[in-house]
């Protein structure tokens, strides 16, 4: 299985959108400042990941999410609620 998940920072008001074929290691890895692009934001929490079977459809939904486009807007306003908990 493929992940494309979303993060948010419990240290900033930031969110952090990735790909991985293990989800639990990665999230480990942000947590512990091994991610130059995550290590600022430390704590980083799980709010969302999608599944997928083919690699190529996962890297292809990641790519669309962080172009910040309508798919990342949808997404947002999607999980509202799970990016405004505190």
């Amino acid at each position: 299985m493929y992940y494309v998940y979303v993060l948010k920072s419990q240290k900033y008001k930031r969110i952090y959108i990735g790909f991985s074929s293990d989800l639990k290691k990665r999230i480990k890895e942000h947590n512990s400042g091994k991610t130059k692009s995550t290590k600022y934001g430390v704590p980083w929490e799980l709010v969302y990941y999608e599944a997928f079977f083919s690699k190529k459809d996962a890297l292809k939904r990641e790519a669309g999410l962080k172009n910040y486009g309508s798919a990342f807007g949808f997404l947002k306003r999607r999980i509202k609620n799970s990016l405004d908990r505190t």
